[in-house]
């Protein structure tokens, strides 16, 4: 009975070093240092390759040897799919990979959203092989920032929470730029307010997912820096005015949906029908709410000034009075960070410019 055939082994590098007579080094540099060796030596090694089905380095047993992965983990506590609808959000990404394409890494996105108990995101934050992970505006009671940094590698924080030691940050001034913005409303004559926050905290007291009236005590302690000072920027100007904080409905949407600030409108109207204003915390809000004041026969600015934030490119689009921030530059300044670290080995807070822009949609009260 005739034996079968042996399988085919497939080759190795040692191999294929072999067979070409050239040491291990070169047929490495061939596919990682190819500015290292001529075009026809490569291409001999390459055909060499094909045909003894070498496969190429083994990207696992590479990352062993050189402890690197060759990639960047992106931690965005939101659902994924803001990650990639809300515009200013996807800006960032965006900026992200940039820089990560540059200094030829990858870029790992880490669901840890809502949707996911904390032991399964915490276990994909330990599991993630990455050189060093972007935490984006995640809240100072995040769950997942203390796992992060249980890996013992770079980290950058980009706009919140605020003051993680000996991390490095890249944000805006939030509460400088929203009070801009306010002292103009202000300075239209605008004395009754509503004001349209993104969510202050993981969860509600009540556990809710309505748009609500902000109480005293969910603003005295929201546990997102960014809205928390957004907030304080508006009361700022108000306080800089001599006028009644009392004067500000500010109300806060746990969900991030497209009719979320529509609904966030309406909570504020009923609440304080003699609004002449909505300040929006975001350009989405803003968007939103102008779509829901349009159904209802509102015009804006006639009867309705209405602000936004972030400077996306639909709200400019629409003429919407808001603060442009540089979205795409905090990713890029994010992985730069990360990729070349201050030589002192010292945290760096890197506070970038935003521009306010007087669009079409604010106007004196009617």
């Amino acid at each position: 009975m005739s034996r079968s055939p042996e399988p085919r082994r497939h080759a190795t590098l040692a191999s294929l070093a072999a067979e070409l007579k050239v040491s291990r080094t070169t047929i490495s540099n061939a596919y990682n240092r190819p500015d290292q060796l001529s075009a026809e030596l490569r291409e001999r090694i390459f055909t060499a390759a094909k045909r003894l089905g070498y496969p190429g380095p083994d990207p696992v047993a590479r990352s062993l040897r050189t402890r690197r992965a060759g990639a960047v983990g992106l931690v965005i506590t939101e659902p994924l799919n803001y990650s990639f609808s809300d515009p200013a959000a996807l800006d960032f990404v965006a900026g992200l990979a940039e820089s990560c394409e540059e200094a030829g890494q990858g870029l790992l996105l880490v669901a840890v959203g809502p949707n996911r108990s904390v032991e399964e995101g915490s276990a994909s934050v330990l599991a993630a092989g990455v050189d060093g992970f972007v935490v984006y505006s995640a809240s100072d009671d995040d769950p997942y920032l203390p796992v992060v940094q249980q890996r013992h590698l770079p980290l950058v924080v980009v706009d919140q929470p605020k003051d993680v030691p000996g991390t490095s940050r890249v944000c805006i001034d939030d509460r400088a730029a929203m009070r801009r913005i306010a002292e103009y409303v202000l300075g239209l004559g605008h004395r009754e307010i509503g004001l349209l926050t993104m969510r202050l905290g993981l969860e509600r007291p009540d556990g809710s997912r309505r748009p609500t009236v902000a109480e005293p005590d969910r603003l005295r302690t929201p546990h997102f820096h960014v809205q928390r000072e957004r907030i304080a920027g508006v009361y700022d100007a108000v306080d800089a005015a001599g006028l009644d904080r009392r004067a500000v409905t500010v109300v806060e949407t746990y969900e991030h949906l497209p009719t979320s600030g529509g609904a966030a409108a309406e909570v504020a109207l009923a609440a304080n029908p003699r609004l002449t204003a909505l300040m929006c915390t975001a350009d989405v809000l803003a968007l939103s709410a102008m779509d829901y004041l349009r159904s209802r026969g509102i015009y804006v600015p006639g009867q309705m000034t209405v602000t936004g934030f972030d400077g996306i490119p639909d709200a400019l689009r629409r003429g919407l009075t808001t603060v442009v921030q540089p979205s795409i530059e905090k990713g890029r300044r994010a992985g730069k960070l990360l990729h070349e670290p201050p030589r002192d080995g010292l945290p760096v807070i890197e506070v970038l410019d935003t521009e306010l822009v007087r669009g079409r949609t604010a106007g004196a009260p009617a």
